[in-house]
Order: structure tokens, then C-alpha cells, then sequence
């Protein structure tokens, strides 16, 4: 008993009080993230339209997710993070309801792609909000903690979703929306600012082309973007392609949910157990060994057919998802100038766009023209690649990741302040 009390006093003792508040918001906005779970589903078996069709719509969420997080990276940084915050949340909300209601494939997709343009604003924001306010010692723990509520939001809502969808899609809307005007809430009574003030603002708010330019010649920074986008390509298969597969199998969006939730299960039973597991260790290693274990569960859904079958896929690309999000959350911490912690977090979360964008596309393409195994088959040599990357790539990330802390342009997080904001650096 005194070892789990001091296990739970490590792993979750010393953090902000802001960090809880954004735990907790973070927490209630997954427990009701229905739509983008059962989205294809949805899109095929509700609306009848063609898996390219589905492929389509979940891709313009995506690339309404690219401008999003570029603009939300700009805002945290002129704006401020807490403004942003509350924006994006609001409009999402919004979009969420007209996405619902709407029937059209072109009303759909224009849903679609407002609905990621205001959701995913809200990324950069939060990620920039989680740095400034965590001390970098502690920074492993916090960001496992908040990837586990996230999964124990989703864990819950893949199994709720799959229920209510049999009931009423329009419920998945309606609940989801609800969720996010929660969250808002919060951080609207809760959270205070956390940009900082001073020279570092002023300067990144005056040169947004110089931070253009700082951004596209850090060429170790681009190419850990580009791994993620690579990895990020075969892990959202499970959201696109994954649920139309099982549906070919005869497999109902219930089962989906069920097997699709272990993914939540498995990392809210698990994930708070990682950062001692990796403390210490290589991050090219561990991101290397996330990319091979992420491709052999994907790969493996070639030989699925079964709900057992897909569940166990459903286990082992989940351990690799465990292994890669936390080092992926600290070295974008590392990687970032404090001046451009907002626009560094909006570029990172482009590559998720990216992916969101031209994973199901992509997916789709392949599947209707070159077979369902050739797409898993292609999601394990892709992984593979991508560890070997890695591997390659790393010391030159360890190396300005040390530089940055020796310059003293990673800085320790700022006192939260609630006061209005300089004017120059509002946009």
C-alpha cells in the first residue's frame, strides 16, 4: 500500500493547479468525442455515401485542421492562448451542430472542414499553454497524465457512442457539442493566462515573418514533423479505414465501439506505468520501437476477421502509441524557442492535419484499387521506415535539444496572469 501511495504522490504530486484545470477540461471533451469515432460510419451506413465519399469528408476535416492549428499557433502567440482556447472550443461547438443537421455531400463537407478548422485551433493553444506552465522536470509525467485522460474520455465514449449511434446519430452531435461548451467553461472561470509578457512576446509578436523563417529553416525540427506525419498516416487509419473494414466483415458500429475502445482501455490501464518504463532512455529508440510495434498492429489487420482478431491489433498498435506520444509531447517542448512555443506546436499539429487529410484518402484509394491487405501490408512498411528514420535522425534532435537548454531560450514556465494583454500583441 505505501509503495502505490508513493508510485501515485510521483506520478501525480507537484503539478500547476492550471495543469489539473486543463486535465480535467481535457477529460470532459474526450468523454463525449463521439463523431470523429463513428464518423465513416456514420457517413456510409446513415448517409449512404461511398467509402472514397466518407474518405473525402474525413479529409477535409483535416485540412480544415491545417489552417486551424497554422492560425491557432499564430493566436497563442500575438493573441494569447487562453482566447484562443475559448475561440476555437465555441466555434467548434457550433460547427459540431451544423455538421449533424446537415444532409448534402457538399453541406457535409463544408461541415466537416469548418468543424476542423475550429477544433484543432484550439492544439497548438493548449500545448503552448501546458509548457508555459510546467517545469521541464516534470513535463514526461504531465503530458502522460493528460494523454491518459484522453484516452479515458475515449475508452468511454467509443463504447457511449456505439450505444447512442443505434439509437440516434444526431445524439453523437448534439452530446459532442455539449462537451466542448463544457470545456470552454472551464477554461473561461478556471484558467488564466499563461503567454508570456515582456520581450519575448514583443519580439514574436513584430516578426511573424522572422518566425516564418526561423520555423522553415530548422530543418532537425522539420524532419522530426515529418516522422510524425509519416506515423501519423498509419495510426489514423483507425479511424477511417479500420471501421469500414470491420464493416465489410460483417462486424455492427457497436462492435467497432467495443473493440475500438480497448485502444482507451489498454492506455488508461497502462500509460501512467510509461514515463518510469522510458525514463532514462533513448527517445530515438523508444520513437524508433513505437514505429515497428505501430506497423506489425496495423499490418496485422490484413489477416483480421473476426472481433477477437481486430481487438488484439487494436492491443498491439495501442503499445506503440503508448511508447511514442510522451517522447514525441517532451521533445516538442525541447525542440521550441519560448518566443514560438505557440507556431512550433501549430506546425507540429500540421503533420496531424496533414495526415487527417490524406490518410483516408489515401487509404480509400488503395482499398478500392489495390485490395484491403495491400493497405495494412503498406501501413507495416511504412512503420518500419519510419523507426529506421528515427534511429538516424535522433542525435541531431538531442544535440539542439541541449543547445536550446545551454542558451537559455527554453525557459522555465511563467506565473499564469489573468490582465489584459499588450496591445502589440493583439492581432
Amino acid at each position: 500500500m505505501r509503495t502505490m501511495r508513493s508510485w501515485f504522490r510521483d506520478t501525480t504530486g507537484g503539478l500547476p493547479t492550471t495543469f489539473w484545470y486543463l486535465w480535467s477540461g481535457t477529460l470532459i471533451n474526450r468523454l463525449g468525442s463521439f463523431v470523429l469515432v463513428f464518423l465513416a460510419i456514420y457517413l456510409t451506413q446513415e448517409r449512404g455515401f461511398s467509402a472514397s465519399q466518407a474518405g473525402l469528408v474525413i479529409g477535409l476535416w483535416g485540412v480544415g485542421g491545417a489552417f486551424g492549428t497554422t492560425a491557432g499557433g499564430t493566436l497563442a502567440d500575438r493573441w494569447g492562448r487562453r482566447p484562443t482556447l475559448l475561440t476555437a472550443h465555441v466555434g467548434a461547438a457550433a460547427m459540431m451542430l451544423a455538421l449533424g443537421f446537415a444532409r448534402d455531400l457538399w453541406a457535409v463537407a463544408l461541415g466537416a472542414l469548418l468543424l476542423g478548422m475550429f477544433a484543432e485551433a484550439a492544439r497548438p493553444a493548449f500545448g503552448a499553454m501546458m509548457i508555459d506552465v510546467v517545469p521541464a522536470k516534470d513535463r514526461l509525467r504531465a503530458f502522460s497524465l493528460n494523454y491518459w485522460a484522453i484516452n479515458l474520455g475515449f475508452a468511454c465514449a467509443a463504447v457511449l457512442a456505439g450505444l447512442a449511434a443505434q439509437a440516434d446519430y444526431l445524439l453523437l452531435f448534439v452530446v459532442d457539442a455539449a462537451t466542448m461548451l463544457i470545456t470552454a467553461l472551464i477554461i473561461f472561470s478556471r484558467v488564466p493566462e499563461t503567454r508570456q509578457t515582456g520581450s519575448a512576446t514583443a519580439a514574436a509578436a513584430k516578426a511573424p515573418r522572422g518566425a516564418l523563417r526561423t520555423i522553415l529553416t530548422d530543418r532537425v525540427y522539420l524532419g522530426f514533423v515529418a516522422l510524425n506525419l509519416f506515423a501519423a498516416l498509419v495510426f489514423l487509419q483507425h479511424i477511417s479505414m479500420l471501421p469500414i473494414a470491420m464493416g465489410d466483415d460483417g462486424l455492427s458500429p457497436a462492435t467497432y465501439g467495443t473493440v475500438i475502445a480497448l485502444n482507451g482501455v489498454l492506455i488508461v490501464v497502462g500509460q501512467l506505468f510509461v514515463p518510469r518504463l522510458i525514463r532514462g532512455r533513448s527517445r530515438s529508440h523508444v520513437l524508433a520501437l513505437a514505429s515497428v510495434v505501430m506497423g506489425v498492429g496495423f499490418g496485422l489487420t490484413a489477416f483480421a476477421g473476426t472481433a477477437w482478431f481486430y481487438g488484439l491489433t487494436v492491443l498491439i498498435w495501442t503499445v506503440g502509441e503508448m511508447l511514442n506520444s510522451p517522447s514525441n509531447s517532451t521533445l516538442i517542448a525541447e525542440l521550441s524557442p519560448a518566443e514560438l512555443r505557440g507556431r512550433y506546436q501549430g506546425v507540429f499539429s500540421l503533420s496531424w492535419q496533414i495526415a487527417g487529410a490524406s490518410a483516408p484518402i489515401l487509404g480509400g484509394l488503395v482499398r478500392e484499387h489495390a485490395g484491403n491487405d495491400t493497405l495494412w501490408y503498406g501501413c507495416a512498411v511504412l512503420g518500419a521506415l519510419t523507426a529506421v528514420a528515427h534511429l538516424v535522425s535522433g542525435p541531431a534532435r538531442e544535440r539542439r535539444a541541449t543547445a536550446l537548454r545551454h542558451s537559455g531560450e527554453a525557459l522555465a514556465p511563467v506565473t499564469a496572469n489573468r490582465g489584459s494583454q499588450p496591445a502589440e500583441a493583439v492581432v
